[in-house]
């Protein structure tokens, strides 16, 4: 009994370390953070000095009209090795990649992989998922890559509360269905949300995936930002008080 109940006090101290870690005080706004959208899961972000390419994909299905992810980077972070979130063979072959659970730091910042099912079925159809947890130009961003499975709490935890999100919407095996994507996202409480993962005017026939305005649609229309392009900046000092969906324009 004495050894349970410290198990559990030990349990509930890490977890408040974690959550104090991840929602610990922003570090200062050295500059924007410039976030630029290719298609699907990848974009690429710019600030504090460091070029950072996520998700880069290989052209076939839902990207089959998308021109590959190609932009100069100092590291790229993948969630997995599945063609349409983790295809390297196009980048540098001496371009650092973070693929694994764990923490990183790099030119800087410090990167903290956190492990999750890819799927409903516990990973068994497709594997384990990395989500990636960054802080870059004073904002602290969370890529949730592509999972369909509910976050467990202690995942939740590790997540904390970033100001930007990235979260899958367009469902299929993979990914959040809309309503899934909106549940993360009300748990999560980030100031900016970045639907990614549904099908655009670019997908093939074949693309299963529902479409980012299924997502939109659950939101109030004040609370969607639609951007000319498909580049945004940001600034801490700017973020909107209330949570801002964003809708890039396509690549």
């Amino acid at each position: 009994m004495q050894r349970r109940t410290f198990l559990m006090g030990l349990g509930a101290t890490l977890a408040a370390t974690w959550q104090a870690s991840a929602q610990g005080p922003r570090p200062p706004a050295t500059n924007a953070l410039s976030i630029r959208w290719f298609g699907h899961m990848a974009f690429g972000f710019v600030g504090q000095g460091v070029r950072l390419l996520t998700h880069p994909f290989r052209p076939a299905g839902c990207t089959e009209r998308l021109a590959a992810p190609m932009m100069p980077a100092d590291l790229v972070l993948i969630g997995s090795r599945l063609l349409d979130e983790g295809y390297l063979e196009r980048l540098p072959s001496d371009l650092r990649v973070l693929s694994q659970p764990g923490a990183y730091t790099v030119n800087g910042l410090d990167f903290q992989g956190i492990r999750t099912a890819h799927d409903r079925l516990e990973g068994r159809r497709f594997g384990m998922n990395v989500v990636w947890r960054w802080q870059q130009a004073g904002l602290r961003v969370v890529h949730l890559g592509g999972t369909a499975a509910a976050l467990r709490p202690e995942e939740r935890i590790l997540i904390g509360q970033p100001d930007v999100l990235l979260v899958p919407v367009g469902g299929g095996d993979k990914g959040y269905t809309p309503q899934e994507a909106k549940a993360a996202a009300d748990a999560i409480n980030p100031k900016i949300i970045i639907p990614t993962h549904f099908r655009t005017a670019k997908s093939s026939d074949r693309c299963e995936l529902g479409s980012r305005s299924e997502f939109t649609a659950l939101f109030p229309e004040t609370a969607i930002r639609r951007v000319n392009g498909t580049t945004l900046e940001l600034r801490a000092q700017e973020l909107p008080a209330t949570p801002q969906v964003i809708s890039f324009g396509l690549p």
